[in-house]
């Protein structure tokens, strides 16, 4: 009877005790996951942030030194008027420059320095205004750095060609390399899609199907 008296009372002091420990487990659990969330739900955050404003994720990133973001934008206003002596007192361009033009079609390699080139450019950009707008800029090695990149969107507009005066908005990317005497301009990436295309339109792009002058 002692026995069989005392099992029921050991099963029932022993059952609150399980509660307990399932509850503190239970508790603990829901600590551990909640200290892991908070993380990573302020990565998600942070992650979100840099979709919305452009700011690279990780690690800080190296930026191009100012003054070679301020003399490459008034290198752009220069060009863009047709004023090649003032561009070249901005950006001194490398004898391996290499160019994709926005018009499109091969690459271009060296740098036309003569003085016929500099008035065809003259002849064919007039007018011109722009504001350049810096997105993103990177650079490699010590300081100053080895090599510079500038991702911007040339925010333009002039007569060009003979046509009226018109907005011609680039997309760009510049690689810059530092040499003996200060940064070379080595590359130039210009593409005229700053307003979004439709699938089709890239496909018709793709193929080299573009409009003719009278279609609408």
């Amino acid at each position: 009877m002692t026995s069989h008296q005392h099992n029921p009372v050991s099963e029932e002091s022993g059952k609150p005790r399980r509660r307990e420990t399932s509850m503190t487990s239970l508790t603990r659990r829901m600590a551990m996951t909640a200290a892991l969330a908070l993380p990573l739900a302020a990565q998600a955050a942070a992650d979100e942030s840099d979709l919305l404003t452009g700011a690279a994720a990780g690690p800080t990133v190296k930026r191009a030194p100012a003054e070679l973001v301020r003399r490459s934008q008034e290198a752009v206003r220069a060009f863009i008027r047709g004023d090649v002596a003032a561009y070249l007192t901005f950006v001194d361009v490398a004898d391996d420059f290499t160019l994709m033009q926005p018009f499109g079609g091969e690459v271009t390699r060296g740098f036309n320095r003569s003085p016929e080139w500099a008035k065809g450019i003259a002849d064919y950009f007039k007018g011109g205004e722009a504001e350049v707008e810096l997105v993103q800029s990177y650079a490699s090695g010590d300081d100053p750095g080895d090599i510079a990149v500038l991702v911007t969107i040339e925010h333009q507009h002039g007569q060009v060609g003979g046509l009226p005066d018109q907005e011609w908005p680039l997309r760009v990317t510049l690689v810059f390399r530092r040499a003996a005497s200060g940064w070379e301009l080595v590359h130039r990436h210009a593409d005229l899609t700053v307003r979004r295309v439709t699938l089709e339109q890239a496909s018709m792009m793709a193929l080299g199907k573009w409009p003719s002058a009278g279609d609408e």
